[in-house]
């Protein structure tokens, strides 16, 4: 099977455990990969038989910035049935959430989750 990623795709949100996290937001970036069959398209040059990675970056970004969570566990969960959901042609997504500032008073470049989720 064939993969197209999105990279580094940088949101605006409001998830986290602490109040604050919830009420001023902070920055998260998300990676996906999503197999999927790319020969249709490669050989016809026919986005239809793609997916149109800019209509993908618009779903997630709609999951991140107009919902909230506590757990970015949740978050994760959440872009995966969005695109799994919005995108037949996708069989398998891994989602990476970023947090890179988690609110500590420890240093370390950031945490984060990754979950892959089948088609069923």
């Amino acid at each position: 099977m064939d993969k197209m990623t999105l990279t580094r795709m940088e949101f605006y949100g409001y998830h986290g455990v602490f109040e604050e996290e919830r009420k001023l937001g902070q920055r998260f970036y998300v990676d996906l990969d999503m197999l999927i069959d790319l020969y249709p398209a490669g050989s016809t040059d026919d986005l239809t038989q793609s997916v149109n990675y800019a209509e993908v970056f618009y779903t997630v970004k709609e999951v991140v910035e107009k919902r909230s969570f506590q757990l970015i566990e949740t978050l994760a969960e959440n872009i995966a049935s969005a695109v799994l959901d919005n995108y037949t042609k996708i069989n398998e997504v891994t989602v990476r959430v970023i947090k890179p500032h988690p609110p500590f008073d420890i240093h370390f470049q950031g945490v984060t989750v990754e979950i892959r989720r089948p088609r069923r």
